[in-house]
This record gives structure tokens, C-alpha cells and sequence, in this order.
């Protein structure tokens, strides 16, 4: 099995004394730069190509001042193009609760870390879902936050657009620290009085998942529902989950394109062939393409802004099956790549928070249940996390 840290020296760079997390430990995706050493991206020719950075990113330096002690950088997608977790250079990170099924991608070693208890919680990102997505195969809390809400200084960008940082704990106490850290709030105590008022059911989603995977999230939509006096069903998407998917292919496809084309031009790097093959295919994207893709951004953005007014919440499936197994042909991996993309395009469409919730399974496997809230309600999900977990 692949452990979840970069190959390299040891790393371990202490947290300010008496801060509020101190006693914590946290590691850091190889997107963030941590000073004299080299952000790797998950390929060793982008490694190469790239200055060793000489301060940490905003995200890893925000940790270290409040205390948390760093213990190493983590294993993620080659530039962070890829949901599963399959790196052909330093290997697949253990899923420890599915050890022959991939953790999630591209934040595969995060996840890996804290699901194996190597360190109590870390950084990764989220462009397409590579927080959301590996915090439900791991069985993890995990929050993809509002967009543009934290500096990404020294984060390795992908499509700025829709480029977030985002976090992993094992459990919601932790996770609770760490947003609140990252997020500058504190997340409310008195959860009681501060819970959302309305929950909304995206009836779409769960009828795009697996029947296996709706089934066995019931009874956290119970638990959840009993949090909330007003619950109502309602579609996420009234124009297709796979509408929506194409508007965020088109528009992370092509950023990333623009992103990577002039070191894939000075380079020429080794690539795996599902990476290539998708910056190829970005290069062919049309002008008429992007523009239908901005509009359907705008749909999304209004559609979800109608769902969530202030005081509301809504809960979907993070993914719409568990954690395939490792080492699947590409012929079977692409139809799965779209189908998750179908559950998670909505946050680079439209920029909320969103959080993932641990707690079911099926045949083994972890899902996740995943719940959404308006602009800047980053910290009323956390607070939702604690009471879910408290709820038990």
C-alpha cells in the first residue's frame, strides 16, 4: 500500500505555542507551499519546473499560527486533474475504511492522512470536488468553503474560478477548530438556537444516486430532519444534474487549460494518459462552448441562491456510489468520473459551502451525506456538523 505522504525528507515545522490549536497536528496537499520545499503538484516534472518556494502558503501559515504542528505534504492527482485518487508516479494512497477501493481524488493523501489517524486534520483543495469527493469514500468531515473566501496564496491554482481550499477531520469537534481557524469565526456553541430553521431535499440527487448509496443516507436525512422544524423536497437542478456537469467540465477544462498550456508547451512533461488526454480535449473547447457554459453558471447561481435563502440548508448525496475499487480499466472509470461529477458540479458552478457529513455505508464502504448553505454560511454548516454528531 502507497502511504499517503509525498516521498522527500521528513517534514515537521511546529505551531506557534498557546495558540488555539495547539496539541494538533495537520498535513498540507503537495498544491501548498511550505518554505524550502518543493511544491510538487503530484508530478515530477512540475516539480522540476518550479522555484523551491521560499515562504508557506496563506492556508499552511494561518495553521501554524494558531498552533497545529505540521508533519508532512500529502499525495494528490497529478496538478490536481483527477477525482479518484490514482497517482501513476507516487502511487494510491490506502483507503483505510475500503483497502482495496481508491480514497477520492485529487486531495487522495489528505484524506488518506487524517482517515488512517496519522495527523488530526489537513489541507486540500477543491476545484471539482477533490475535498467533497475523498471526505465520502473515506468517510471523513470535510468542507469545500465559499468561494473566494480564503486567500490562496501559495496554493497551486487549477481553475480560479473555482478553486477553494478545503480541510479534513475525523470528527466534528476538530473539524470545528479548524474552520474555525481558517474561516476567522467562531463556530457556535449554543448550537440550539443557532441552527437553520429549513432544510431542503434535493430529490434530484438522490434519485441520481445508486439506490444502495439513497438507502443507506436515510437515516442521516432522518436525523438531520429532526434538527430542522421546516423540511421540504425540491429539485437541485430543474435543467439536468448533467447540464450543469457540462457547464462545469467546459469551464474547469478550459481554465485549467490556460493554467497549464505553457508548461505543457516549454516541458513537454510526462503525463498520465487520462490527464493528457483531458488538457488535449480543453484545447479544442469552443468560444460558443465557454459562453453557453457561463450562462448555465448564471442559471445555477440564481437557482441556488432562490434554494437558500437566509436560514436554509440543503442536503445531497456527496457521491452517488462508494469508493469504486483500485485499478479499474479507463473504459470504466470515465462513466464514474461523470457520474460523481453530476453530484458535485454545483460547487464550482456556484461558489457555496458546502460540508460533508460522515456516518453511512454500504457493503462496508463509507458515503457521505453533504449539506449546502448560502454565500459566507460557511460556519452554520459546522455548527450543523457538531449536532449531527452529537446526535448519534
Amino acid at each position: 500500500m502507497t502511504g499517503p505522504f509525498v516521498p522527500g525528507p521528513a517534514l515537521r515545522i511546529e505551531g506557534a505555542p498557546g495558540g488555539p490549536l495547539a496539541g494538533l497536528t495537520f498535513a498540507a496537499k503537495d498544491l501548498f507551499d511550505v518554505a524550502g520545499h518543493p511544491t510538487g503538484g503530484g508530478n515530477p516534472d512540475w516539480a522540476r519546473a518550479h522555484p523551491i518556494p521560499t515562504r508557506h502558503a496563506w492556508a499552511v501559515q494561518r495553521l501554524l499560527d494558531a498552533g497545529a504542528t505540521l508533519i508532512g505534504k500529502t499525495i494528490t492527482d497529478e496538478v490536481s486533474l483527477g477525482i479518484l485518487g490514482e497517482n501513476p508516479f507516487d502511487g494510491t494512497p490506502l483507503n483505510p475504511r475500503a483497502p482495496q477501493h481508491v480514497p477520492g481524488g485529487s486531495s487522495s493523501g489528505s484524506a488518506s492522512a487524517v482517515a488512517q489517524g496519522l495527523c488530526d486534520a489537513a489541507l486540500g483543495t477543491d476545484t471539482g470536488g477533490s475535498v467533497r469527493v475523498p471526505a465520502s469514500f473515506c468517510g471523513l468531515h470535510g468542507i469545500r468553503p465559499t468561494h473566494g473566501r480564503l486567500d490562496l496564496g501559495g496554493m497551486m491554482t487549477q481553475a480560479p474560478s473555482s478553486d477553494t481550499t478545503g480541510w479534513f477531520a475525523r470528527d466534528a469537534g476538530t473539524f470545528a477548530r479548524i474552520s474555525a481557524a481558517l474561516l476567522g469565526e467562531p463556530i457556535p456553541s449554543a448550537l440550539a438556537t443557532r441552527l437553520p430553521m429549513r432544510l431542503v431535499v434535493a430529490v434530484d440527487a438522490f434519485g441520481f444516486a445508486d439506490a444502495e448509496t439513497a438507502a443507506a443516507l436515510q437515516p442521516m436525512v432522518r436525523r438531520l430532519s429532526a434538527l430542522v422544524p421546516d423540511v421540504r423536497e425540491d429539485l437541485l437542478a430543474p435543467s439536468g444534474l448533467s447540464v450543469w456537469a457540462r457547464a462545469q467540465r467546459t469551464l474547469q477544462s478550459a481554465e485549467a487549460w490556460a493554467t497549464f498550456r505553457g508548461w505543457l508547451d516549454r516541458d513537454n512533461p510526462r503525463l498520465a494518459w487520462s490527464v493528457a488526454r483531458n488538457l488535449a480535449s480543453a484545447d479544442a473547447i469552443s468560444e460558443s462552448d465557454r459562453q453557453w457554459a457561463a450562462l448555465m453558471r448564471a442559471e445555477a447561481r440564481a437557482r441556488v441562491a432562490w434554494l437558500l435563502p437566509p436560514g436554509t440548508i440543503l442536503c445531497l448525496p456527496t457521491t452517488p456510489f462508494p469508493a469504486p475499487r483500485k485499478g479499474l480499466p479507463l473504459a470504466t472509470l470515465d462513466p464514474l468520473r461523470g457520474r460523481i461529477t453530476c453530484l458535485c458540479a454545483h460547487g464550482g458552478l456556484t461558489g457555496v459551502p458546502q460540508v460533508n457529513l460522515p456516518g453511512a455505508e454500504v457493503d462496508g464502504r463509507p458515503v457521505g451525506l453533504s449539506i449546502l448553505a448560502a454565500r459566507g454560511r460557511d460556519a452554520a454548516l459546522v455548527a450543523v456538523a457538531m449536532a449531527m454528531e452529537a446526535s448519534r
